[in-house]
């Protein structure tokens, strides 16, 4: 068994091991495993029925990221992605007024352009002309990113109209009768990422993945205690898994292949195909070049080796999910989390897709992991993907400063895409106005991705 698997995912050859990928896997699937129980709710304010997009979502999930193992062999999963759910449900359907069937066929054409995509010579092209620098800072702005969103989910970042985001406020929580909810949410958060931080500083194995669980153990503890207390209508759920309902699952027979492709021709349907396959084509080669790097799989001279593998497995998964009912799957940062445990091959990944089959039947259990458990996680691995800006030469400014505006952006506009698009065309105007040195520089690829990007933002 083991020469086998040491066959197909070149264990030894990536310095790993089948325990180290099986807990990265692990570590991956418990990060990410909140998706399950987002997803249905963010596409039910479409109108689509929650219940099928669970299991759409699940079964998506694991198509997904087995063909991401097998195709390319890296430790990336798939998985709906947050951005572009919230867009399908809110700006297409609610905003646009399109029926939930015409979005669907809409992510099923982007998917096939997807595809179309992938097989030329265009995905190694524009992944090989991001200079050194914007690799570096991609790499850094997914971990600031991976961060944001977990301590916005566990609650400790929150709006603030006056400055934007803030801390959240302990003395109002108690004062306002909310702390056995919000409150505990963001000091069980705090006090997971410390433990975290512990492990990780005493090189304990499996430091994230027991973060996450001891979390989740205080925070049950904490229920039982009667410090915490559940509310399922302000997204604080019952964290004891509730198994009263049996093992049965959704059917999706409400959502498979409902497409209506009737709209096709029209100006808005095409807007919303390119406005997608922007969004998923850049926030997926954002997030292969940034968890690549964090895990040495970069080539020397900064490529990656199985690209077409990785965006295959994309396009392919984006259409899959379309016909069983849901919203753009993507490469998901929480990737990061496994990496972070070690993982550096598909293997990894195939535990996380089995974990995506299994929680059909374990999902009582797996959707009562909170997101103040899984924080932590996030947290640690942001700050472990951070160091990639040291290789970022800042006293050079036509290097420095567009680095520095691809990994802020990304956590500042919630989105990867908008990081690479910022890096880009900053890269290319400062080095053009530099001179003749900074010109050289600038591939022609580098031109055509900055024009592209300046048109995006003017009409789509």
């Amino acid at each position: 068994m083991e020469k086998t698997l040491d066959r197909w995912f070149h264990l030894k050859e990536r310095n790993t091991s089948i325990r180290t990928e099986v807990i990265a896997g692990l570590t991956t699937f418990i990060t990410v495993a909140y998706i399950l129980a987002v997803n249905p709710s963010v596409l039910s304010a479409a109108g689509i029925d929650s219940g099928a997009v669970f299991t759409a979502t699940a079964v998506t999930s694991f198509v997904g990221t087995c063909l991401m193992a097998l195709l390319s062999n890296y430790p990336f999963i798939l998985a709906p992605s947050l951005g572009l759910n919230a867009y399908f449900a809110y700006t297409v359907v609610l905003g646009m007024g399109y029926s939930w069937q015409i979005a669907l066929a809409a992510v099923f054409v982007e998917g096939v352009i997807f595809l179309l995509l992938s097989l030329t010579k265009l995905r190694d092209l524009i992944i090989n002309a991001i200079p050194p620098s914007l690799k570096l800072a991609i790499t850094a702005g997914i971990g600031l990113f991976v961060a944001l969103i977990g301590l916005k989910g566990a609650g400790i970042i929150v709006g603030n109209e006056a400055t934007l985001v803030g801390m959240f406020n302990f003395h109002d929580s108690i004062a306002n009768g909310t702390f056995s909810t919000a409150g505990i949410s963001a000091v069980l958060a705090l006090v997971g990422i410390l433990i975290t931080a512990v492990f990780m500083a005493k090189n304990v194995k499996g430091s994230i993945l027991l973060g996450i669980l001891i979390t989740w153990l205080l925070g049950i503890i904490c229920q039982l205690a009667g410090v915490y207390t559940p509310d399922a209508a302000l997204g604080y759920a019952n964290l004891i898994p509730d198994f009263s309902r049996g093992l049965a699952i959704p059917s999706i027979e409400p959502t498979f292949l409902k497409f209506d492709f009737s709209h096709m021709g029209e100006i808005g349907f095409v807007t919303v195909v390119f406005a997608i396959l922007f969004a998923s084509l850049f926030d997926t080669i954002g997030t292969l070049v940034g968890a690549a790097s964090k895990a040495n799989l970069l080539e020397e001279d900064g490529s990656l080796r199985n690209a077409r593998g990785a965006l295959m497995a994309q396009s392919l998964t984006t259409m899959v999910g379309a016909a069983f009912g849901i919203s753009p799957t993507c490469t998901s940062v929480e990737c990061a989390a496994g990496i972070t445990a070690g993982g550096r091959t598909g293997l990894s990944s195939l535990v996380a897709a089995i974990l995506f089959l299994l929680s059909l039947l374990l999902s009582p259990f797996f959707l009562a992991i909170p997101m103040f458990a899984t924080a932590p996680a996030l947290v640690v691995v942001g700050f472990s993907m951070m160091g990639a800006l040291f290789g970022v030469d800042f006293n050079d400014m036509t290097e420095g400063i567009p680095a520095f505006l691809c990994a802020i952006s990304m956590p500042f506009t919630y989105s990867i895409a908008e990081g690479i698009y910022l890096g880009v065309i900053s890269y290319v105007v400062i080095n053009v106005f530099f001179g003749a040195e900074g010109r050289k520089k600038v591939s022609p690829m580098m031109y055509i991705l900055a024009v592209a990007f300046l048109v995006k933002y003017v009409f789509i």
